[in-house]
């Protein structure tokens, strides 16, 4: 004999109970770290402005939230590199631009975890645990790149990466 058991549930319960995407994406990450409302204006503006070119994401001194370090419109990518610091992680979103033959320029936004070898540990254990707050919250990420040392972020390497899916 089996036996179903049907129940109704009101879907705007369900609704209710789940939170939404906005709000999931400023939640704390695994370490606890949040996002902070900047970070998301600015990718916003960069998304869909079309004015920043890059940005560039840090941890506040406290340790206690993602914060926007720099935004910036040059083009210039080696400009860019230099933002990512030797020795300490750094995440960065930049709207790679390049030509892909027979079809003209292709933009990708392109979402960057640096974490350079020569970071204290804890720090890059924090930058780790703090990455999919903030990857979470910026819908819309064409590719992502994880760099260890600057020949893993070089514009051929990143090139390479990212026109592949073009």
């Amino acid at each position: 004999m089996v036996c179903i058991v049907l129940s109704t549930i009101d879907p705007c319960l369900i609704a209710q109970s789940r939170p939404s995407r906005a709000s999931a994406a400023l939640q704390a990450s695994q370490s606890g770290v949040g996002v902070s409302p900047d970070c998301l204006s600015a990718y916003q503006n960069l998304k869909l402005g079309k004015k920043i070119k890059y940005i560039v994401f840090t941890l506040n001194s406290t340790n206690t939230e993602i914060i926007v370090e720099k935004e910036s419109q040059s083009n210039d990518y080696d400009e860019f590199l230099s933002n990512l610091p030797e020795t300490e992680p750094r995440w960065a979103v930049y709207d790679f631009e390049y030509e892909k033959e027979g079809a003209g320029k292709r933009n990708k936004i392109t979402f960057f975890s640096w974490s350079p070898d020569d970071s204290k540990i804890k720090q890059k254990m924090l930058f780790a645990s703090s990455k999919d707050a903030l990857r979470r919250s910026l819908v819309g990420i064409a590719a992502e790149i994880q760099g260890t040392d600057y020949s893993e972020v070089a514009y051929e390497s990143v090139l390479d990466k990212v026109s592949r899916g073009a």
